[in-house]
Order: structure tokens, then sequence, then C-alpha cells
């Protein structure tokens, strides 16, 4: 997916597609949904935490950032493929929303589940 796919619009993250590659918060179906990250304090105290422990992750760079969301790029160990982690900091229901998703082929052998259970494991521990 290009980089003007992503993104947030009108408080929705880019769908997945129909691979098994990617996993958002926000989606319905048992392939991809995982439950949000619930926060505390404010969007900006969350939006710190989450660019601390992205920041902290080997082989992660925060390529953009504002006050709600964040798109960082994380890349695979032995062939380098890039990946694409987007959160939105959703205020309503104070809960950080995510997408992470492979760029490339098909199957992800369950790496962005474990990377987002990572990532919300570091968050709730911060």
């Amino acid at each position: 997916m290009s980089s003007e796919q992503l993104g947030v619009k009108e408080g929705k993250l880019a769908p997945c597609p129909d691979k098994p590659n990617c996993v958002s918060s926000q989606s319905t179906d048992e392939k991809h949904g995982m439950k949000p990250i619930p926060y505390n304090g404010t969007a900006e105290e969350a939006l710190t935490k989450l660019k601390t422990i992205l920041t902290n992750r080997k082989r992660t760079e925060i390529v953009e950032a504002d006050t709600h969301y964040i798109r960082a790029e994380e890349k695979s160990k032995l062939f380098k493929f890039v990946d694409d982690i987007e959160f939105y900091i959703d205020t309503a229901s104070e809960n950080i929303h995510f997408r992470s998703a492979s760029r490339t082929g098909y199957s992800d052998m369950g790496v962005n589940k474990k990377r987002m259970n990572e990532i919300r494991e570091a968050f709730q521990n911060a």
C-alpha cells in the first residue's frame, strides 16, 4: 500500500487487504481484528508513550507524526522487508487504534500480530 493510502480518514485507518499479513483494531473479521489499546490521561501523553516505545524498537523508524497519528516503518531482520505501522489516538473512546501490515508478500507468519501484542504490552507496562 502506498503512503498516500495510509493515514486517518473520517476516524478510520485503511482497511486490511484480503491477505493474512495485516492486523487492525478497526477490522471486524477474525483474521485481521485485534482489540484497540486503551489509554488513560491525555492524547499527548499516549502519543509520547507510543513514540518512546517505537523509538526503542530495533529496525523501527517513525516517519510521520501529528497530534493524533503516528506512522512508522519496521524492517524485517533478515530480508529487510518493510511493514507499515499506524496508530490513531481516538480521544472519544480513549483508545489507540492501530494497523500493522506487510507491504509485500502474502503471509507474515504472525509477525504483525506478534508486534502489536508486544507494543500493547510495552504501552501497558510503561
